[in-house]
């Protein structure tokens, strides 16, 4: 098979339809030649997500299958094992692909077949106006336009794509991805993030190239809660925690102990000059609060890990045989 589509969600009931519809509509542009099936990972739900999910079996080549472990790296790691496809697309159950990201997701990984995962370009569908300057922080909700030509993420520069829109080689994350992931997903009120990034530090480290493929179009829902200022302070200070998980991995033992006091000393450049130059501004700017809240966690995330009762001082380097 091709492609298997993932969406991994909790309590999708009321998102789930419309990003089902939109599939409907993409079946009827996709080639037959074409081979597809839809995974919906059921994590954990305790609403009527099921049972919305089997009102569209008539209309999709659609599974239904249940993970009973909290977190997103559960579920698109038993999605990886469910899947059909060669390929492995993951649309969160608020992400509309345009009607041609099937094809389109197919014909970009069999043109590239060192490719190990692939990006979509990933455009906001705003339900209110943002805060001013959203835009500096637009990036950590999976918003991700990085212009019309594709282009390698190169593994020195740490910038990789998000999850929601993502395509992966199921072969490649099966050789190179641990079955259980240090980071699992937001599952306290510490919003802890950023398990995409490491599942692809993992890929990376195996040699494989990470793409962002901007033919892939995904719009994503962003509803106003989600512009809040207590979720976006909640989701800078989890996606800052996780850093140094996402940042020590890249970097062999010997080499950890000089790159965390290089990033630590960073760290502190950042919080200083945002301070001097938001000053005045941090009491009423959103944005300007949500940053600094994402660097000092930055700053106190290898704190955090350390104090954690089974986190390792140093990120283990166990990979999958």
């Amino acid at each position: 098979m091709d492609l298997t589509i993932a969406i991994c969600t909790y309590n999708g009931e009321t998102r789930l339809p419309r990003v089902l519809n939109r599939l409907c509509d993409s079946r009827q542009h996709t080639p037959e030649s074409i081979s597809w099936e839809l995974l919906i990972i059921d994590n954990c739900s305790t609403d009527a997500t099921t049972e919305v999910a089997r009102g569209y079996c008539d209309r999709l080549p659609l599974r239904i299958v249940s993970e009973t472990q909290p977190g997103l790296a559960f579920a698109r790691q038993r999605a990886i094992e469910a899947a059909q496809g060669e390929l492995v697309g993951f649309l969160d159950d608020d992400n509309l692909p345009d009607d041609d990201w099937i094809s389109q997701a197919v014909a970009f990984g069999q043109q590239h077949p060192q490719i190990g995962a692939y990006g979509s370009r990933i455009l906001p569908d705003y339900s209110i106006e943002p805060p001013p300057n959203f835009d500096r922080i637009a990036p950590f909700l999976a918003i991700t336009d990085r212009g019309s030509e594709p282009r390698r993420y190169p593994p020195e520069k740490r910038l990789l794509p998000p999850g929601a829109g993502l395509v992966v080689r199921r072969q490649a994350w099966l050789t190179s991805v641990p079955q259980r992931l240090t980071l699992v997903g937001r599952t306290t009120d510490l919003a802890l993030a950023s398990e995409d990034l490491e599942a692809l530090v993992y890929l990376q480290r195996q040699g494989w190239d990470i793409w962002y493929a901007p033919q892939l179009r995904v719009h994503h829902l962003i509803p106003p809660w989600r512009l809040q200022a207590d979720y976006l302070y909640t989701l800078m200070r989890g996606i800052g925690l996780s850093r140094y998980r996402t940042r020590m991995l890249s970097f062999s033992p010997l080499l950890r102990p000089l790159a965390l006091l290089a990033y630590s000393l960073n760290d502190t450049r950042r919080i200083l000059r945002h301070l001097l130059r938001y000053r005045t501004q941090l009491r009423e700017d959103i944005v300007a609060q949500a940053e600094l809240r994402f660097y000092i966690a930055c700053l106190t995330s290898p704190l955090f890990f350390w104090k954690q009762p089974q986190s390792p001082k140093t990120p283990p380097d166990t990979q999958k045989t």
